[in-house]
């Protein structure tokens, strides 16, 4: 089962992929633009997530500006780890740049090849390098070459192609240049609503001998296992089930009242923006919400407003 990883084993784990080798499926949570930042995986660390991947961060801009790489990448010392910071990048030398720079705080990196948004591919990021797998392993290959640690992983996150031949062609050019793992989104490109392909992560699983990571419409612990049993990947990747129930990797069916305690504790002392509080706080009470309660708390325009409304209604 994947919620019964020992804890004390956990404490043992030095790195991502030593949590690959644990002979336990890594409990991931997903890149997400605004939310999976250091606050949020604070969170979800105390409720079983056993790797975190940062927002997507555009490479070039980050190695440009200083502006760019302080408000982009924060963490700490004590428990963000491991950490996986991810690049949208187009040019193997601004990657290792990139990579350079964040070596010292996280675990690896991981290059978005996944990305389906349009801005994202018409700058050459994202989803349109599927279709590019030289320039992703010449991308990987030099990351490699120049980052002397040898613990530091080097991920790709990618959607599958309608040939699915060439996703695995993709893959497997990827794996000769040394990638440590792959995340793979069961959809292709132009898919967005439509039902995952778990058939083609299993196939592409079935042709590495890396580590493979599934992604996909995973919202509770029984999907994450349902996944993991149909593809027999190595770890399971979840993004919005996350932000609607941040305990969901502990077995929680809904957001408990403990676990939003907890994100109104680590949001304040954080000093997480009140956008993005209260944001999280409408994904978390989604499911354990009326829609009368709906309407008046996703108005709430103020710290101060949302405590109270969370003091009168829930005891928190």
């Amino acid at each position: 089962m994947i919620g019964d990883i020992v804890e004390s084993k956990q404490c043992q784990l030095k790195d991502a992929m030593d949590l690959f080798h644990s002979g336990q499926v890594v409990k991931v949570c997903a890149p997400m633009v605004r939310y999976s930042k250091l606050a949020f995986r604070t969170l979800v660390r105390k409720y079983s997530c056993d790797l975190c991947y940062t927002p997507m961060i555009v490479a070039a801009d980050f190695v440009r500006s200083a502006k760019a790489r302080d408000s982009e990448f924060t963490t700490n010392k004590v428990g963000d780890h491991p950490l996986i910071v991810q690049f949208a990048a187009k040019e193997a030398q601004v990657l290792c740049d990139a990579a350079r720079i964040v070596c010292p705080f996280a675990d690896g990196i991981d290059l978005n090849c996944g990305c389906p948004q349009r801005w994202a591919m018409a700058e050459g990021y994202g989803a349109c390098l599927i279709n590019k797998p030289e320039l992703v392993r010449d991308m990987v290959r030099h990351v490699r070459n120049q980052i002397d640690n040898p613990r530091f992983s080097v991920s790709i996150k990618i959607r599958i192609h309608e040939d699915l031949k060439r996703t695995v062609d993709l893959c497997q050019k990827a794996e000769a240049t040394g990638v440590s793992w792959i995340t793979v989104h069961g959809r292709s490109v132009e898919e967005r609503h439509q039902p995952v392909h778990y058939d083609a992560i299993k196939i592409i699983k079935q042709s590495m001998s890396i580590p493979i990571v599934a992604n996909g419409d995973i919202k509770t612990l029984e999907d994450a296992e349902n996944v993991h049993h149909l593809t027999g990947a190595d770890g399971i990747m979840v993004a919005r089930g996350l932000l609607a129930n941040p305990a969901m990797f502990a077995g929680y069916e809904e957001t408990p009242l403990r676990c939003i305690q907890d994100w109104v504790d680590i949001a304040l002392e954080h000093g997480t923006p009140f956008t993005c509080f209260h944001h999280h706080l409408m994904y978390m009470m989604e499911r354990i919400t009326s829609k009368q309660e709906k309407k008046v708390f996703n108005v709430l325009s103020s710290t101060s407003a949302v405590l109270d409304y969370l003091n009168d209604h829930y005891g928190v």
